[in-house]
């Protein structure tokens, strides 16, 4: 079936399960488990995958064998494993990893910024210019991730000229692609698109994505919606793995299986196959001791078991 007129003919997903959603688990995830996910999903046709992040273990202890997760992955041609850096010596860490591509982060909430890390935006932002320019020089792709675009657990809404300043700001220290993320999920279709005008003013289309949480039920909306402006890169998670620590209730990212079905279901081509992404959300969902939070993935089981 051809993409429907006017959408995107091929979308590219980026599987943020194994760190953004990994992160959030109050316990510690076994590296044996952690390997196993990151392959699943390359053998599925994630085209690339967030494997973790280089953090301080003190602060972020589920992290801390970021080094071993890239070490052990058998690493599939044609896949971007990415990884989340805070600072230089994370990018060091990245480096040593061999990993494809380095995440940087800031929000387009002052009050998120503050509250967090105690700095405004543009003193966030300045701070990963080492990073970047390091990043460049060893060639690595530098992605930026923006935060509370949509909406700020702090100061409540969040305008699109925030978000195109902080666009600015990642452009200027050597960022190539951004990605405009609903961190707790508030986002309305209208309200995203308008975020995403914002972006494309300062990045080319194709440098532009996607991040939405579920919190609301909003998030395959959203996606749509971004989907109808051009958008052709989006962040998705296995299993929809992954809360979010600021907003209570919240169902954490958009599960990866109900995007692909969404995607298919379109027209739209992912190079993904369904039924292995499926297994993936099963065995990680299974070793948590939990049922999986993608809608599709439960629905198709379901059908299949009947």
């Amino acid at each position: 079936m051809p993409a429907r007129p006017g959408l995107p003919k091929r979308v590219r997903l980026v599987d943020v399960g194994p760190r953004d959603g990994l992160q959030n688990e109050k316990g510690v995830v076994p590296t044996d488990v952690k390997v196993a996910l990151i392959e699943a999903l390359a053998d599925a046709g994630l085209p690339s995958i967030e494997a973790t992040s280089f953090v301080s273990p003190k602060w972020v202890p589920q992290m801390g064998d970021a080094a071993d997760v890239m070490a052990r992955v058998r690493r599939r041609p044609g896949v971007t494993y990415a990884v989340l850096v805070p600072n230089l010596k994370g990018f060091e860490g990245a480096l040593a990893a061999k990993a494809d591509e380095v995440v940087v982060f800031g929000a387009a909430s002052e009050a998120f910024s503050q509250r967090n890390i105690n700095c405004s935006i543009a003193e966030s932002i300045e701070r990963f210019r080492p990073v970047a320019r390091a990043a460049l020089d060893a060639g690595m792709r530098v992605r930026g991730a923006i935060s509370c675009c949509l909406g700020c657990p702090y100061q409540g809404e969040v305008k699109p000229e925030a978000v195109g300043y902080v666009a600015k700001l990642m452009r200027d220290i050597g960022v190539q692609h951004v990605g405009v993320a609903d961190t707790i999920g508030v986002g309305t279709p209208g309200a995203t698109q308008r975020a995403m005008e914002a972006a494309l003013a300062v990045f080319p289309i194709g440098e532009v994505s996607g991040h939405f949480h579920d919190t609301y039920g909003m998030a395959l909306a959203n996606l749509y919606a971004s989907l109808e402006l051009g958008i052709a890169t989006f962040d998705a998670s296995v299993a929809g793995l992954g809360g979010c620590p600021y907003a209570k209730g919240a169902t954490g990212n958009v599960a990866t299986e109900d995007v692909v079905y969404l995607l298919h279901g379109l027209g739209i081509e992912t190079g993904i196959d369904l039924a292995k992404l499926r297994a993936a959300g099963r065995t990680i969902s299974g070793f948590l001791g939990r049922p999986t939070s993608s809608r599709a993935a439960k629905a198709l089981d379901a059908k299949e078991a009947a």
